[in-house]
């Protein structure tokens, strides 16, 4: 599984903190939580923690979704 890329995060002076993801917002939050997603952040893998924060990473099951056959004509 490729590495997550392509996020980006911008903290405003609110203490809102912007997701982005290719330029698109993915996701915002505020209070406590985008507290402790900086701190995350900022203490690992920052594109791994914001794939996670905004759920934008892949299971590992996607292939196997692809064969079954609900999804085979799509």
């Amino acid at each position: 599984m490729p590495r997550p890329s392509g996020f980006s995060y911008e903290r405003h002076t609110d203490g809102t903190v912007v997701i982005t993801h290719q330029g698109r917002v993915a996701s915002t939050l505020r209070g406590g939580r985008a507290d402790k997603f900086v701190a995350q952040a900022e203490a690992g893998d920052a594109q791994l923690v914001m794939a996670r924060w905004t759920g934008a990473y892949k299971s590992g099951n996607e292939r196997v979704a692809r064969d079954h056959p609900r999804n085979r004509g799509r």
